[in-house]
């Protein structure tokens, strides 16, 4: 099966200590609704700011590169592999 590529926006919060959390994520249909979910999620009550990344792979095989980060909105932290 060819690569396929999902586009996702997900929210960044504080949990109870004060450090930043990733929210549930959502997939988009395409990197342009990515990009204004995301900026809608940033906006959001409780949220510090969003992402919108892709990600691209074999589903059927399970395999997927790394994330590619198409924007960030808000007080998202720069180190987002610690998540």
């Amino acid at each position: 099966m060819a690569d396929v590529t999902y586009y996702v926006a997900m929210p960044f919060l504080h949990d109870d200590s004060g450090s930043p959390v990733a929210g549930a994520a959502e997939e988009c249909q395409s990197p342009t609704t990515a990009l204004r979910r995301a900026e809608m999620m940033s906006r959001m009550a409780g949220s510090i700011g969003a992402v919108a990344f892709s990600r691209s792979g074999d589903p059927m095989l399970g395999e997927f590169g790394d994330a590619k980060l198409l924007h960030k909105f808000g007080n998202v932290p720069d180190d987002l592999s610690e998540l």
